[in-house]
């Protein structure tokens, strides 16, 4: 850790007293110098915060000093203070904690791109959720969930019986045996509607075959680039040698689309974010989501908090308390 001096809003953005941060698998991946957006070293990770306005840019509106909010930060975000532009800043809802709120905007916004924006998902549909006890994975399944799509989840299996309660109506061992042959098998032979991958490398092209005519794979990581704590480039250049390409005429002939998020290759489109964004906290204001945060560690944790998602221990979203 660092000391710094506070840094002064522009006059688009607003300054934010930061009470949490949340942590990411791309956090752990710019850290091992695997992330290629980010800054080159020293620089301070993390896309989200959550906590108080305390000084508005000049060109702001319906944001003031006091407010609750939570944002998205383009890096930066492991700071006790951080400014975030107004369009990428929403309020929190009355009842919602700092540490819920810092586990919604990448996790939310990237699940609800994939299924909503982009997949169309909808009731009957069925979709293979990877690592469904994860953030991206939580945030995948109360939106699935709330469209009436049935969730095949991938998971550890001390985390079934939770995963179970949660919704998730077929839990699969990704440790043990073969996905896709698990997934024929609950589905007849038919396959997935959607699926999402964020494993990388061969899990692109297994997850593929999961699909049904008109299914959709969305992959939107790599976590299988990063195995351990240290940088290896054994892993990062096999998973690249694995990961598939996927070629025009087959993609028309099994009637199947593969799509790619990346969520911090969408600034220039604040508006959209915004918009997005916005309705996932009304549901949330409803009740008709909820958060999951499985634990907050301390600033100076932050190693621990990296090591805790690698192992895959979390269940949920992972922050830091300033």
């Amino acid at each position: 850790m660092r000391e710094a001096p506070d840094p002064t809003p522009g006059a688009d953005q607003v300054r934010i007293r930061v009470a949490a941060s949340g942590v990411n698998f791309a956090d752990i991946l710019a850290r091992l110098g695997l992330y290629p957006d980010a800054p080159k070293p020293p620089l301070v990770v993390g896309y989200e915060v959550a906590g108080v306005v305390d000084r508005v840019g000049d060109r702001v509106s319906g944001l003031a000093e006091g407010d609750r909010v939570l944002a998205l930060t383009r890096f930066g975000g492991y700071s006790d203070v951080v400014c975030a532009h107004h369009q990428l800043v929403a309020h929190i809802p009355d009842g919602l904690g700092f540490d819920g709120a810092a586990s919604i905007p990448i996790n939310w916004l990237t699940a609800w791109i994939m299924l909503v924006r982009l997949g169309g998902v909808r009731a009957g549909d069925r979709v293979l959720v990877h690592a469904a006890a994860g953030g991206v994975g939580q945030a995948a399944v109360q939106i699935c969930r709330h469209r009436g799509a049935e969730v095949i989840g991938t998971a550890s299996p001390v985390k079934h019986e939770r995963l179970a309660a949660l919704g998730v109506a077929h839990c699969i061992d990704y440790r043990a045996g073969d996905f896709v042959t698990e997934v024929s098998r609950i589905t007849g032979g038919r396959g997935v509607d959607i699926a999402l991958d964020a494993i990388g490398g061969d899990s692109f092209a297994r997850s593929y075959r999961c699909l049904a005519s008109l299914g959709r794979l969305f992959v939107y990581g790599v976590s299988s680039f990063a195995p351990s704590t240290r940088r290896n480039l054994v892993a990062a250049l096999t998973g690249l040698w694995r990961t598939p390409t996927f070629k025009p005429i087959p993609l028309m002939n099994h009637n199947r689309g593969v799509l790619g998020v990346n969520l911090g290759h969408l600034w220039d489109r604040g508006d959209e974010l915004r918009a997005m964004l916005h309705e996932i906290i009304t549901l949330f204001a409803d009740g008709v989501f909820q958060p999951v945060v499985d634990r907050s560690f301390a600033f100076d944790e932050a190693p621990a908090a990296h090591l805790y998602i690698q192992q895959r221990k979390n269940f949920g979203k992972v922050v830091l308390a300033p």
